[in-house]
């Protein structure tokens, strides 16, 4: 009855018309943000900063929340259409969504990433209300030595997560964490593999390397595969998704929010993790899995919930703790010690209408976010009937200008081309992108962790099967491994 009587109290706060007004001015803009390939949410957290002087705490903070979860839902919108991820945490939705928009089901895919997104992001509003501080407590429980552990069944579930052969799942993770090695070592001061280059020095960026890997690279295959014309895609025949759509993403929604509100409350995961760990789920526990990367609805009914729940999971830790979970958050957390509010457990007891009135704004975000998109599903699916001759020199263009701006560098904008020629290299080769990607983004977090650990056990390797969470998460590694191995699902597994 008290989680009730809050949240009655929450949406008094969240509902007043400037909190309102607000609240549809961050999720609008994290939209957009998302739709446009390049200019992510940390960005435009870090620029709207300064704003948050001239606003009460709970309202530029609504503002800033409705941002980065707003992010989410947009991302997918590029990444359906013309498989150029607007977020980093959309790159998985490409997949399966891009192939549905070509067989015609542009719009069905739209409406059940929308509806997936909302799902989940009630389900983990409700769950932060109810269980954030003791979910809080769990997450603290992960040191160094379990996030080696987590971070390894990422890795190996990326293999998991790929067709065909496993020497060349195997190798193409390796090659992302060799990328994400590139740039200066925090812990040395070293330049590694910059090749004396001052621009590489702060390492690759995940967009252009997504937008090449994906974007740029689908382009090339296209206009190669068609003789310059670009591929047709199927004419549409309705804009909603089908009963079997429904039937097929429900349980995808669910268990993609229950997997992305478990992640995104451990420190320096990240809903891109989060988005990867649920397609490998639903490409593993599928009876289908020879279908998926040709337009399986489960393939973006997961990833799209799932980035949305960790999105939101990410505030457990913020709000309860004052532990920022990643670099949004840490801005987040910025803006309420410029607005005098020492983040941690006392906000609850000590600030109740920020508490309670950002849950209570993220149920209306939601709401706001999903009468945004669905209106604009037959607006979007109308790009698609632009011809292709003048649709992809649009799309390198969007490409550029999302490169360009996020350090006014030309070098990306070429660092991009070369990736799209190396990506359609690995098309012909058969060679999958997705787990290059997330060898990338999980890279630098393994790396870190891992030298925390062996720092901290002064090079005693046994510290990793010491502590139950770490021992009983790299006995899921060896089984997941084991079951690659066993012969009959090697046979299957290179028919897919």
């Amino acid at each position: 009855m008290d989680v009730l009587n809050n949240l009655v109290f929450g949406f008094g706060v969240a509902l007043s018309p400037e909190n309102l007004l607000f609240c549809f001015l961050g999720t609008f803009l994290g939209t957009l943000i998302g739709v446009l390939p390049g200019l992510g949410p940390t960005a435009t957290v870090a620029m709207l900063l300064p704003i948050t002087f001239y606003l009460p705490p709970v309202t530029s903070l609504i503002m800033l929340a409705g941002i980065f979860y707003g992010s989410q839902y947009g991302g997918s919108t590029t990444a359906i259409l013309v498989k150029l991820p607007g977020e980093s945490s959309s790159v998985m939705t490409c997949l399966d969504g891009y192939e549905m928009a070509r067989q015609g089901r542009a719009g069905a895919a739209l409406a059940i990433a929308a509806l997936a997104s909302l799902f989940a992001g009630i389900v983990t509003t409700l769950v932060i209300a109810v269980a954030g501080p003791p979910l809080a407590d769990i997450a603290i429980l992960f040191g160094p030595v379990d996030y080696v552990a987590l971070l390894t069944v990422g890795l190996i579930g990326a293999v998991v997560l790929a067709g065909g052969s496993i020497v060349k799942a195997v190798a193409m993770v390796l090659l992302g964490l060799l990328l994400g090695c590139i740039g200066t070592d925090l812990s040395s001061g070293e330049k590694r593999y910059t090749f004396d280059l001052v621009v590489l020095y702060d390492g690759l960026g995940f967009v252009p390397l997504a937008m090449g890997m994906f974007g740029i690279t689908e382009i090339i295959a296209s206009l190669d595969e068609t003789g310059g014309r670009g591929r047709a895609m199927a004419s549409i025949a309705r804009l909603w998704p089908t009963k079997e759509d429904f039937r097929r993403s429900w349980p995808a929604a669910l268990r993609g929010t229950l997997l992305g509100g478990a992640l995104g409350i451990l420190p320096g995961s990240s809903a891109t993790l989060s988005s990867f760990a649920s397609y490998a789920l639903e490409k593993r526990i599928s009876d289908r899995p020879q279908d998926f990367g040709k337009g399986m609805v489960e393939g973006v009914a997961g990833p799209e919930a799932s980035n949305n729940a960790a999105a939101q999971a990410c505030f457990i830790p913020m709000l309860s703790l004052g532990v920022p979970p990643n670099a949004i958050m840490a801005l987040m957390i910025g803006a309420m010690m410029i607005q005098g509010i020492q983040p941690g457990p006392l906000v609850i007891s000590s600030q109740p209408a920020l508490f309670w009135g950002m849950i209570a704004s993220m149920f209306i975000g939601n709401v706001l976010l999903v009468l945004l998109n669905l209106p604009l599903i037959g607006l979007w699916v109308r790009l698609l009937r632009v011809p292709y001759t003048i649709l992809f020199p649009i799309i390198l263009v969007f490409c550029a200008l999302g490169t360009y701006s996020l350090n006014n560098s030309v070098f990306e904008v070429g660092i991009m081309a070369a990736f799209g020629v190396i990506g359609y290299v690995f098309r012909l080769t058969g060679c999958e992108a997705a787990p290059l990607m997330l060898g990338f983004v999980v890279g630098p977090m393994l790396e870190e962790n891992l030298r925390r650990s062996l720092v901290i056990s002064q090079g005693n390797f046994m510290v990793f099967v010491q502590s139950p969470i770490s021992a009983t998460l790299f006995a899921l590694s060896a089984a997941l491994l084991l079951l690659m191995l066993v012969p009959s699902l090697k046979r299957k597994r290179e028919v897919l």
